[in-house]
């Protein structure tokens, strides 16, 4: 591993997964709705027979039994992260009720800032403004805009990759998403680069990215070419019938230890083997089958958080996958997140991760 000494006491400074982390942005449920139904659900969505419910729902609230269940969990993982030392900031509120157009499309409403990993990506001391593929979150970057700025005054680099149109020559006509066993496509076009930000995933000067619904080649490109010569982005082939993120799909989680889903994971790279690494392979969720998740599958089990290269922060009622971290030398630190899940994402996903204690190196 070589290592180069930066700016590790900047106020944005996070160049990987596992540097001991001091500051996060954390989601909020206030003000969160269903998302609004929009053409590019029919590839996110695991189940057909939500399809109806966004149809009919979308830009509506949540039911209010689901949301005070997702904010106790959301107020016990707040409780965890401060605990351990982190100091945790939160979006400014944001009206996502208002209906908005563009020259190109238009929609009833936005959804909501549960999962501050998908709008914006930190490498070192920059923060990006992703171009996301959702119309519904066009402007969810509003609700981080008061903490962008003030992290740019302090002397962040900050920055919006090209504002996409999302109009319909980004999107294939008549997408019908692959079944089991068949060849690996996704919805989007390659008219216009697009990406959230929790298609990549960062390992110091390597960052690795999936193509998914809502990232396509050439917002991998604009990603490889914005970052320059410093980086090295690599795209990770990934086998899903509803792609969207890698961190619940491939995570390097410290030095040498690389946690993988393996039935979404056919072949890891081999710069991995040839630098050593341990393969870990998630184990089968524990999650009831019954568990009502409305935008991601069971394996959002494996969408932990390090606080370190030991501490991680996991899924309480995941006794497998402690155990599992508990073999391979990590710390694991339950946390109850099952009802946040129902409605957004896992641990990372709720996360920006905008200050961790450590320089930028290469682990390859």
């Amino acid at each position: 591993m070589s290592e180069e000494r930066q700016s590790d006491h900047s106020v944005v400074n996070s160049h990987n997964e596992w540097d001991p982390l001091e500051e996060v942005i954390v989601g909020t449920i206030e003000g969160a709705l269903i998302p609004p139904w929009d053409v590019i659900l029919e590839a996110t969505l695991h189940k057909e027979e939500l399809w109806d419910s966004h149809k009919e729902h979308g830009g509506a609230p949540w039911p209010k039994e689901l949301l005070d269940a997702a904010q106790e969990d959301l107020d016990e993982f707040v409780h965890i992260l401060e605990g351990e030392g982190v100091t945790v900031r939160r979006p400014t509120p944001y009206d996502f009720s208002k209906p908005f157009s563009t020259p190109d499309f238009s929609i009833c409403s936005s959804c909501y800032a549960l999962m501050p990993r998908d709008v914006l990506l930190v490498v070192g001391d920059q923060i990006i403004e992703a171009p996301m593929g959702l119309r519904s979150r066009y402007h969810e970057n509003h609700a981080y805009k008061d903490l962008c700025k003030e992290y740019f005054q302090l002397g962040a680099r900050w920055v919006s990759a090209p504002r996409p149109q999302l109009g319909e020559k980004s999107y294939v006509d008549g997408f019908v998403a692959p079944g089991e066993g068949e060849p690996m496509r996704t919805i989007l076009t390659e008219f216009e680069p697009l990406f959230d930000a929790a298609d990549v995933i960062r390992c110091g000067r390597d960052l690795f990215v999936a193509q998914s619904s809502c990232c396509n080649r050439f917002g991998i490109e604009w990603l490889q070419r914005h970052l320059g010569s410093g980086y090295r982005v690599h795209e990770i082939e990934v086998i899903d019938t509803h792609p969207m993120h890698i961190d619940a799909t491939f995570y390097p989680l410290a030095p040498g230890k690389l946690l993988i889903n393996r039935e979404r994971v056919p072949h890891v790279p081999a710069m991995f083997e040839e630098s050593g690494w341990d393969i870990l392979i998630c184990p089968e969720p524990l999650m009831p089958e019954s568990h009502p998740m409305y935008n991601c599958s069971r394996w959002i089990s494996m969408n932990v958080l390090m606080l370190d290269e030991e501490r991680v922060i996991v899924s309480k009622g995941e006794d497998t996958l402690i155990q599992a971290f508990k073999d391979w030398g990590f710390k694991p630190i339950p946390c109850s997140f099952y009802s946040f899940e129902t409605i957004g994402g896992g641990f990372h996903c709720a996360t920006l991760d905008v200050r961790r204690r450590g320089n930028l190196a290469s682990y390859f």
